[in-house]
């Protein structure tokens, strides 16, 4: 298949593929007498593990290994487990972290609990003084 067709049935972008080569994460494919890639089941096959790897947020260089120990499937898989483990631990401090901007926006957005003029709007109000170094209601140190 051509590339138009390997990312229409993998949901990945032309340019990602294209990327996924160079990076050696997908194997360069066979090229025809015109010059075209041509992939096959195999290239397929590894995009989509690529992209639900992906799609877990797992980053690409965990994907390398994890590719890696599918080319050697005798191997202990603990380093496999410890690479997941990581990832857990990566999405919690996101989750924690995106808890925290909720609570700040929460906070900015108690600022205005109303339609107003523009220059009557309390959330503007707020980040403008923060604009200009002055506490804001979103990064107050003890809420």
């Amino acid at each position: 298949m051509r590339i138009s067709e390997l990312a229409k049935a993998t949901g990945v972008d032309l340019e990602t593929i294209r990327y996924y080569e160079k990076q050696g994460l997908l194997p360069a494919p066979e090229r025809e007498e015109n010059g075209y890639r041509s992939y096959t089941g195999e290239h397929l096959e590894r995009l989509s593990f690529i992209r639900h790897c992906r799609a877990l947020d797992i980053p690409l260089a965990d994907v390398r290994r994890l590719v890696a120990f599918i080319a050697s499937p005798a191997e202990d898989c603990g380093d496999i487990n410890l690479l997941i483990d990581q990832q857990i631990t990566r999405v919690k401090a996101r989750l924690k972290s995106m808890r925290a901007l909720e609570k700040q926006l929460s906070q900015l957005r108690a600022r205005c609990d109303d339609r107003h003029h523009g220059k009557e709007c309390g959330i503007l109000h707020e980040l403008v003084a923060a604009a200009h170094g002055e506490a804001c209601a979103c990064h107050a140190e003890n809420q």
